[in-house]
This record gives C-alpha cells, structure tokens and sequence, in this order.
C-alpha cells in the first residue's frame, strides 16, 4: 500500500517522503512468493522503487520509523543511519528527524501475534510470518521438519513454501474443524497444540484433536493467532482504535490523527490486492485534499485470496502459557490481575508489566486483552486496549538530543563582526546564545590579563571599539507608545523628548528588578527600546504579554529588531574624532550631547547614532542596517588604530563596567529590587507601573537589606573572588553571620588593584568600613574596604566632556 501511494502522489508532483523501517522497501512483498503483475513481488518493488528514485520530488528513507505523531502534521522519525556499519568516531548511529507534512498516509502493515499454549516459550516456535521470511527472503531453513499451528488460511502459506525449498512439513494444526488443506500436507482439523519437549530447543509438540492426543517430532513449529493492524501512530493524539471482529482485531479509527489517513493491511485489507487498490485510492483523496488533481497509479494483478480466520487466544492445558515474551507474562498472571481486581487494562498492565518491555505489547497485547476480557465476563470492545504513546520504537536519548552535544548544544548567533574578531585571534565565549570575542590578543602577549588591560588602557586614553549588537533590540511604535513604556518602566518615558535616550528599569510584579537598559525616542509615537544581551527574549515576551493581556487598551506594537541592526560602541576620548571622520555629518557636544540619539548617515549609509556609555568614557553607539555591520566593524577597528586605541572584548567591557559601577544580571539577577541597587528614587510615585506597589513593601525598603556597594582590598591578601561571602569583621564566617556577597570582581588596570562589587546588608552607611570576604570554595580569605560602586569618574565628567 505504501509504495503504491507514494507512486499515486509522486506522479501527481506531490512532495513525497517514503519512510520505511526495514534496510530494504518492500514490506511483506519480499518475504512471500506471491507474484505481482506477473513477476515475483521483490521484483515489482524494485521496479517502483526505481521509478521513485529518479523523481526529484521522492526522498527515499530506509532504516527510519515513524516513532510519534504530534501536532499541526509534526512527525517524529528515527533514522539508523549507522547501525549497518562498524563504529567509527564522529559518525552518527542514529538520527531523530522532525517531519512536517500536509498530509500523511499510515502504511505500517500488521503483526502477526502468537497463540498462548503450553511451554510456547521453547526455542523454535515462532510466527509462520518469521519462518516464511527467513525462508523466502534470506533463504535460510527454520528447521528441517517443519509445524504450523493456526487459526486462519493465511498461516497454511508456509506450508505451502517450504517443499520447494527442501524443508519437509511434519503438519499443519488448525484450530478450525472446517479448514481445509491448500497443498499436499497432512492437515490436522479443530487440532491445537497442548505441549512442548526439547532440551535445548524444540523437538518435539503435542498435537490434541478429536481422535486423541499425536505426538509429533518437529523442530520449528510456525504459529499464527492472526494479525493485528499496526494502530500505534493513529493513538499518539489521543484517539482510540475501534474493535473490527471478522479480524478479531483492533483497526485505526478515522480521523484519530489530523491530516493523517490509513491504508493496506494498517486499515484491516490483508490481501494484496485490496491493499494496493486501497493505496493507490487514498493516496488520490489524500492529494483531492491538497488541490492536487490525480489519478490512482493502475492496480496491478496481485493475491487477492480472502482472509479467514476463527479466534484462538488461550490453549489450556499444564504449563505456562506465555503472552509477553520480553516480559515472561503468562496467561495465569493476566487472570491473578482480575482476581486482584485490577480489572482495568492499565491497570492490569502496571501489575502483570505486560506489554511493558521494548515491543511495548506489539505481539501480545490483543491476546493479553482477550483473556482479560474473559476472566472479567466482559467482550474485548469493553475491555479496552491500552493507551500507545509516542516513540513507537525505543529511542536513544542521545539521538533525540544529539544537537545539544558540543558547540551544537543550542542555537548559535553570531555578530557580524564574528569573522573580523576571529581572525584577530579573538577567543570567542557564549553569552546566552551569542558568541562575542573574549579579548584580542597582540603580539608578545601570552595571557588574557595583558590583553584585557591593554584594552581597557585603550578606550580610557584613546578609543576602543567593542560590538554591542547582542544587546536585545525591541522597536515599539503607536499612539499609545509612551503609555506603554510609563506602565512597564519605573521611571517616566512619557516626559522624554525625541532625539533623546533614557536610563530605565523594568520591575517585575513582586517588584524585583526585571532588566534595566536605555530607550531612545525618535519621533512622537517612536521609541527603540534596548535590553541586556540575556534577558533580551524574556523581555520581548513580557511586552507581548502586557500589550496582549494587562494593556489591550494601549495602541501600540512591539517588534525585535535585534538582528536587524548591527551596533558598536565606540568609547575613548578619541571617540568623536573618529566617527567625525566616518559620519556624514560632524558632531560636537552642543549638536550630539550626552543621551542625545537620532539618525544619523554613517559612511553614505541610512543609520543611528546614540551617545550612550557603558564604559563611563565619552562614547557613543553607531547602528547600521546589519548587511553593513562587518564593513562599518572593519573602518571603525582600523581608523582606531590609528590613533592609538583597537577593539576590545567582554573581559575589558567587564572591567570597564566595573570600574564605572554599572549593573549586569550578576547584580539584578532576579532577588534585587531598585532600592538595593542605589535606585529606588527612579520608582516613580506619580504613575502607575508594573511592580510600583510590589516595590513598596515595607520588606523591600528596609536599610538593612543587602545593598549595592564596591569593594576594594585593605589588606595584604590582594584578591577579591566573585560568590565570596561578606562578614563583618572579627565575626566567624558562618551562615548565621553572613552580610552579604560578591558579585563581580575584575583587575582595574586604571586604579592598579583587583575591584569589586557586591551586597553588603546596609552597605550604603558602611562606606570606608573594613570588612572579611570569606570565599569557602576557593579558600581565600581577605579584608575589603567598603565603597562607592563608582570607581572611576564618580562625577561624571568623562561622560559629558
């Protein structure tokens, strides 16, 4: 069915994925002898698949199930794509794939299921599918007197294969008393198979009919309970499949799985000719569904012969009589279930572990229902069938999340000027999802420190260029903008005037600080609002879900533009000369004051220009469209060569921040509000906002809560280690005594001495005090004078000039 409509929507120019578990297309067709338009069936299958392999339209996946189905068409797919071959490093066993498709069509075949009968368990026994199979297709004798044992026609096929292949048939037992033979064996009616010996394997069974008991020497006996459509994928979104009982089985039941239809033996048709008839029909509705008209590929004369079969789930008789052959579950533990009054199918299968091993209950879990069934007088429709959840085959865990190994394990984003910084020999560090430069190392230097503070000496005497691009990038535009940022800000925005930029903080609804950057306003109903590189997407969110759900009153819209424009800060005393030398047009500090921001043409390019410092030097941040941010990267490195400055990364962003006393997610990480920071006059009392009432909690403005201060060495141990401990001094460092905590730490090549911030319980009133940082990890303890988190330019001159 499946390969009859993969050929049908091929054709028609339908995409096609054609997924197949086995190593080789074909299904049933290559383990029977049935001839299909007039040639042996492994034929015809060659014959379409060459057909579909020379379509461009067909991707062809051997080795791959179908392991889940999900929403909106969402498939899951295994594919072993090194199981064939030897282990080897760097090659992949297994591959999870993710499929999205309009439609599908479930061609998953049946599985023959076994007959529960005493000592059913002897190496030997097994489905007259799997001898048929090891005879047709590998050409490997089962046994060398072969028995069937039945209870439909299909399973008289073996029989029917094995003399011309040499493998003589001791007999076939059908539990039928009127089925008939098919070929010259002997045939035992209304016969069943009541025991088994053989030491090591099968020697020999015993066959009870009407005339008395036959003991019969056999050494592979082939046995068929009849099938079962192969359901599984139909059930992953909740659906349950329906009792059919001239099958005695359980069938999909339609619609169970948006977008997906079933065909072939998967839907109840076991012939061959039903299932390529079918096939090929639902592959044309499938297509009708998608616009796309179609003809049904022409059936070809196949097996059409009926298919006959009576129940037989349970042979009785003194022995075990195995259902769940990984589980060893036997027909008595089913039975002690309902006696238990565990009469519930889940239930039953939690107690008894059928169907609960690698199969999960592929072979056994119909018969195991039927018995329980009868043990609790109820019919198997009643009764119920477990619930199938996805995979469908076992999964490696390491297939499923073989993208989070390595550098893979998560999305990678990368600056535009990620090429440029690498090739200056920039180790690259992850900030979130980001990979930004470390430090740029020059010649003769053989540590981190001596770049860093070469770095830093340059943006403080000349200029530096570093790239701020991952800083999140929302544009927020309408009528109702400056409301809108008057509720999610503390501070005011409404008052702010275009062509200028605002320091904000953003609290949470318990009045923690949420994130903090600037917003610059550049028209009336526009504003470019920046957040922290890591706090960037739960910003974005938070405005949806204020516009959407608190303020759906407030015309207004939100978009990240973070990777629209790539933005560098250039910093120094240098800094305006430099860009004088790329703008369009010069500045000075009456034309471009600090916190001014507007358009700006950058090099003969439509950008923006924003002075703004997170160095504490007089700086600025040029954004251009991001297709000319490597170009823009490169004039503005090598123009600051020039004049004795160059690019600096996020070790001497960090020390410069340090020395300045600006806050990152090491000081706002989420138990801080705007008072612990030195803030809390920025929480505006004349308007409303998120967290504003939160944020006045007695709790919350208490002196001696842990506050913002910095920290230097006072004593002859010159090192000051982030997460260390606070106490005052001469107190033991235990937690009862603890005040506090570092947060940030960094060498200040401009102050000659290691620096720190940190919390200190109402560190604003200790300033000059000497305290003991205590790091228990590291075993380092120091004495650190209490400060002013600004270390450098406390003024503010620098900024300004």
């Amino acid at each position: 069915a499946g390969l009859i409509a993969a050929l049908t929507a091929a054709r028609a120019g339908a995409d096609v994925i054609l997924a197949d578990e086995d190593a080789r297309m074909g299904g049933r067709l290559l383990a029977e002898t049935h001839a299909v338009d007039g040639m042996a069936g492994h034929l015809w299958v060659d014959q379409v698949l060459g057909e579909l392999r020379g379509m461009d339209n067909v991707r062809l996946m051997t080795r791959t199930t179908v392991t889940g189905a999900y929403d909106q068409g969402t498939y899951g797919a295994l594919e072993r794509v090194g199981h064939h071959r030897p282990r080897a490093d760097g090659l992949a066993r297994e591959c999870f794939w993710r499929i999205v498709a309009k439609r599908a069509l479930l061609c998953a075949g049946a599985l023959e299921r076994p007959i529960a009968f005493p000592n059913n368990d002897r190496p030997g026994i097994m489905t007259a599918a799997a001898v048929r199979a090891y005879l047709n297709r590998w050409g490997v004798a089962p046994g060398q007197a072969v028995t069937v044992f039945a209870n439909n026609d299909d399973a008289h096929r073996t029989a029917l294969d094995m003399p011309d292949a040499g493998v003589p048939v001791a007999g076939v037992i059908d539990s039928r008393a009127d089925a008939r033979a098919q070929g010259d064996y002997r045939l035992f009616t209304g016969a069943q198979v009541t025991g088994t010996r053989g030491r090591l394997g099968l020697e020999q069974i015993s066959v009870t009919h009407t005339g008395g008991t036959d003991q019969i020497a056999t050494d592979c006996l082939a046995m068929s309970g009849g099938w079962n459509p192969s359901v599984h994928l139909t059930c992953h979104m909740n659906g349950r499949p329906t009792w059919q009982s001239d099958i005695a089985s359980f069938v999909p039941t339609p619609d169970s799985v948006p977008g997906m239809t079933i065909a072939g033996a998967a839907k109840g048709h076991f012939s061959t000719t039903a299932c390529l008839k079918d096939g090929a029909a639902v592959a044309v509705a499938a297509l009708a569904e998608l616009k796309i008209k179609a003809k049904p590929a022409t059936t070809p004369q196949a097996e059409d012969t009926p298919y006959a079969m009576t129940p037989l789930w349970v042979v009785e008789g003194k022995g075990r009589k195995w259902l769940d052959f990984q589980n060893d579950v036997h027909v008595k533990d089913i039975k002690l279930a309902a006696q238990e009054n565990f009469r519930s199918v889940e239930h039953m299968k939690r107690y008894t572990t059928q169907g609960m091993a690698t199969d999960q209950g592929k072979n056994s879990n119909v018969a195991a229902l039927a018995v329980l069934a009868d043990a609790t007088g109820r019919g198997i429709p009643e009764t119920g069938t477990t619930t199938f959840r996805p995979p469908y085959v076992p999964v490696a865990i390491a297939a499923m999340g073989a993208g989070s190994q390595g550098v893979g394990f998560a999305p990678q984003r990368f600056t535009t000027s990620h090429k440029a910084s690498v090739e200056r020999g920039a180790p690259m560090i992850e900030a979130g999802l980001w990979y930004r430069p470390s430090f740029y190392p020059a010649a003769g230097e053989t540590t981190w420190r001596q770049s860093c503070d070469r770095e830093v000496a340059a943006v403080r005497n000349a200029v530096g260029i570093c790239d701020v691009s991952t800083l999140g990038k929302i544009d927020i535009q309408g009528p109702d903008a400056a409301a809108f940022l008057d509720f999610v800000y503390c501070n005011t925005f409404s008052t702010l005037k275009i062509g200028r930029v605002r320091y904000g903080l953003m609290l949470r609804e318990d009045g923690h600080v949420m994130d903090d950057g600037t917003t610059a306003r550049l028209g009336e109903n526009h504003y470019v609002m920046t957040t922290t590189t890591a706090a960037a997407g739960l910003v974005m969110r938070h405005l949806d879900f204020v516009a959407q759900v608190l303020r759906p009153d407030l015309d207004v819209q939100c978009i990240s533009v973070t990777e629209h424009w790539a933005q560098f800060a250039v910093a120094g005393p240098k800094s305006r000369e430099l860009l004088n030398g790329v703008l369009d047009s010069q500045i000075d500090d009456e034309s471009w004051p600090f916190m001014a921001c507007g358009a700006m043409g950058v090099a003969g390019v439509q950008g923006r220009l924003f002075r703004i410092s997170f160095s504490g030097e007089h700086a600025y941040e040029v954004a251009v469209p991001a297709r000319y941010g490597a170009a823009l990267y490169d004039v503005l490195v090598e123009r600051a060569q020039t004049m004795g400055g160059c690019a600096y990364g996020m070790e001497a962003l960090n020390v410069l921040r340090i020395e300045k006393g600006h806050i990152t997610h090491s000081e706002i990480h989420g138990r801080t509000t705007a008072f612990d920071i030195g803030f809390g006059r920025m929480v505006s009392q004349k308007k409303d906002c998120i967290g504003n009432a939160a944020s006045q909690r007695e709790g919350l403005l208490e002196e001696d809560r842990e506050q913002l201060v910095g920290l230097k060495p006072a004593g002859e141990v010159k090192q000051i280690t982030a997460g260390a401990h606070l106490f005052a001094q001469g107190a033991e460092p235990v937690r009862t005594n603890d005040q506090g905590y570092v947060t940030s730490v960094g060498f200040s090549p401009t102050l000659g001495t290691p620096l720190g911030l940190g919390f200190l319980r109402n560190g604003r009133a200790r300033h000059g005090e000497v305290i003991t940082m205590v790091d228990h990890l590291r075993g380092v303890t120091a004495q650190c004078e209490v400060c002013d988190p600004v270390f450098v330019d406390p003024e503010g001159g620098r900024l300004r000039g």
